[in-house]
């Protein structure tokens, strides 16, 4: 791949945005890698998904020239151009598996789109993050419904129509970030976030993550037969057979390294 790089150490895959010339930005063949390589997660190919960028940033949005290409397109063109983000923003916002963002520099545009689909996201305290579509007369659309749910409609209606940045603090103050460090700490905090995520269960972990979709903004009526069969399921699996027997009988579960 060209623009992203894949490696595998153990149970831990790490992403790596990889055009630092442009600090990370998008263009479509960014969009089709990133695409692809969630397309082939399987479930058990690794247990925790680290997404981080090469160089001085996260992710600065839209690439120049991809924009620059983008003012010639007809509406058809940009209505298939967005199409493949979105799809791209939706496979990885449904991994099987949780995503840590790793946030440095600035997350701007589609890299604040990124952060928004990561379970969760560990920031420099000095990164900087804007929804700055609109400084250029366009929308942060295809990323809105991700970005909506992690930060609710107020600060979507300020922070969408001023396109101001804004710091690591205030993301945190969001929930659109989890962990505030300094910048030459965030590799401590990430790897803090993934031994705690290789004590739980893999496909609990996974089966937490449908769930919350599924359950998000649904009245508790409306979802109790599903939450009652979701954790019925988990019950008699033998992941859930196993960890109960484990705690009740005082010892670490199958799954924790080491065990």
């Amino acid at each position: 791949m060209r623009t992203i790089l894949v490696e595998q150490a153990g149970p831990v895959v790490t992403v790596t945005l990889n055009r630092p010339d442009v600090r990370n930005a998008f263009d479509e063949t960014a969009v089709a890698e990133l695409s692809a390589w969630a397309a082939a997660v399987q479930p058990g190919s690794a247990r925790v998904a680290v997404l981080r960028g090469a160089g001085r940033a996260f992710c600065a949005g839209a690439d120049l020239n991809w924009m620059a290409r983008m003012v010639e397109y007809s509406h058809d063109e940009n209505v298939r151009d967005a199409a493949a983000m979105a799809s791209m923003f939706r496979a990885l916002d449904s991994l099987p598996l949780p995503l840590i963002g790793r946030i440095h520099g600035a997350a701007l545009g589609g890299g604040v789109g990124l952060a928004a689909i990561c379970d969760i996201v560990v920031a420099a305290d000095d990164a900087v993050f804007g929804f700055t579509e609109a400084k250029l007369g366009i929308l942060p659309a295809v990323i809105a419904p991700f970005a909506v749910a992690k930060i609710g409609v107020s600060a979507a209606r300020e922070l969408f129509l001023t396109g101001a940045r804004f710091p690591a603090s205030r993301a945190r103050e969001l929930g659109l970030v989890h962990a505030v460090a300094p910048e030459a700490g965030l590799d401590t905090t990430v790897d803090a976030y993934v031994k705690e995520l290789l004590t739980s269960g893999p496909e609990a972990v996974a089966a937490a993550k449908r769930l919350i979709a599924d359950i998000a903004g649904r009245p508790a009526d409306q979802v109790a037969e599903l939450t009652a069969t979701a954790i019925a399921r988990r019950r008699v699996s033998p992941e859930g057979q196993d960890g109960m027997r484990a705690f009740l009988e005082k010892r670490r579960a199958p799954w924790i390294p080491g065990a």
